[in-house]
């Protein structure tokens, strides 16, 4: 309730809003939308469909070790740090060059180290042997990535999601982690 509440401030004045409240200026269009040429560069760099499909496979990943296996990858002093992963060392590569300049990417950037610093909170419950904080971590990667892809999902739909050339990402298997 508090955070609404913050954001959506009665007038100081008392009036009511305006009825065409909901539109914005063409100014201050979404900041995510890209155009032609920018787009399709950004695009041939940068595969967000698999960006998401990497990214997605972390909580199957992190499910099991909640459910006792145990993989040396998953340690928290290397999952806390956010450039473990692909979609991490792009966004503070060539995705903080390409894209730094919108608001929206930095919000992308705050929830992806976000996950990743719970990934490392779960793993560190589950080596203490504590399952219930463990668990309770664990919905906060799951709430995480959720927006991490949510983000990734309206980046791409702002870049427009018409043919993507193909992808300079690795291919994605069964095997790779990260």
């Amino acid at each position: 309730m508090g955070f609404f509440s913050r954001l959506f401030q009665p007038r100081a004045d008392g009036l009511a809003a305006p009825e065409d409240w909901t539109s914005l200026p063409a100014s201050e269009a979404s900041a995510l939308v890209l155009y032609d040429e920018e787009a399709s560069r950004l695009l041939a760099a940068f595969d967000i469909e698999a960006a998401i499909v990497m990214h997605e496979r972390w909580l199957p990943w992190l499910a099991q070790a909640l459910a006792g296996a145990r993989d040396e990858q998953l340690r928290p002093e290397t999952v806390v740090d956010d450039t473990c992963s692909e979609l991490g060392r792009w966004l503070h590569g060539s995705g903080r060059v390409a894209l730094g300049h919108f608001p929206a990417f930095d919000m992308l950037m705050r929830r992806h180290q976000y996950f990743h610093h719970q990934a490392a909170v779960l793993l560190t419950h589950l080596a203490e042997g504590d399952q219930l904080r463990a668990e309770q971590a664990f919905k906060s990667c799951q709430h995480a990535s959720r927006q991490v892809v949510l983000l990734l999902k309206e980046l791409q739909r702002g870049l427009g999601h018409g043919k993507r050339p193909p992808s300079r990402w690795p291919q994605v298997n069964a095997e790779m982690r990260y």
